[in-house]
């Protein structure tokens, strides 16, 4: 009878982890024809606890951010927890199906959504449609700004978490782009970029999920900032059991950070 060779029995109980997903930040609007972009959308916010089984292995996917073209960030997962991308800030009216996501983009005549409740929020809208200024891209932790008059919305604040050993903030809305000599808006706490009123918005901070900021405008058109990207994040009580990602500890805990797609093996 032939030997098996390399066998190896699994052992051991499923165990409790805790789980950050961040999805990609929206992409900030452009610019077009004198109408400023409105503030891109922060990336979902999910954080809870998932029971795992030892020897499973369980994918991990970490969104990009939305381009400066008014683009809906990457969708973030660990197994089957997600985070969706958050809304791109629009450009036109025709846009409006790009408001919505993780966080909501800025729009016109309405707030874009955060369509799974408890990830995210809604965005700004603007005044009128004559968008001298715009709204801030809703965040994690708050709605993003409305304009007003001569002043874009800033970002909607982001959400912060201590899952990695302290406390850090994510998926905080990008701000409103404006015409040349108004307010642009800035971005939200969790790496949401600020609007400009004459160049590219600034783009959210990579591994947050902050949105990007608007474009503004001076006769040519611009890019919006794009989205920062998402990150994941595992924890769980005590000596490391599991597998992938960059491992750390803190406070008697095993930390599994994923900054790029890969799997984690219980």
């Amino acid at each position: 009878m032939p030997v098996l060779a390399n066998f190896k029995t699994i052992t051991g109980s499923p165990y409790l982890v805790n789980y950050l997903v961040v999805g990609g930040g929206g992409g900030g609007g452009r610019s077009v024809a004198g109408v400023c972009g409105g503030g891109g959308g922060g990336g979902g916010f999910n954080e809870g606890t998932f029971t795992v089984s030892v020897g499973s292995i369980y994918s991990v996917v970490i969104g990009t951010g939305g381009t400066g073209q008014s683009t809906r960030g990457g969708l973030s997962s660990f197994g089957p927890n997600i985070a969706l991308g958050g809304g791109g800030g629009t450009d036109t009216g025709s846009n409006s199906a790009q408001q919505d996501g993780g966080s909501g983009g800025a729009g016109f005549s309405t707030a874009g959504r955060a369509i799974i409740s408890g990830q995210g929020n809604n965005s700004g809208p603007i005044v009128s449609f004559a968008a001298d200024t715009v709204g801030g891209g809703g965040g994690a932790g708050s709605v993003g700004g409305t304009a007003t008059g001569s002043v874009s919305g800033s970002g909607g604040s982001g959400k912060a978490s201590s899952i990695s050993g302290s406390s850090v903030t994510y998926a905080g809305g990008g701000g409103g782009g404006c015409v040349f000599g108004l307010t642009a808006g800035t971005g939200g706490s969790g790496g949401g970029g600020n609007g400009s009123d004459s160049l590219v918005g600034s783009s959210g901070t990579a591994n947050t999920g902050g949105g990007g900021g608007g474009a503004g405008y001076l006769a040519t058109s611009r890019a919006g900032g794009a989205g920062g990207s998402g990150i994941v994040i595992i924890s769980y009580t005590g000596d490391q059991r599991g597998s992938g990602g960059t491992v750390t500890s803190a406070s008697g805990n095993t930390i599994h950070s994923f900054t790029t797609d890969g799997t984690f093996t219980a």
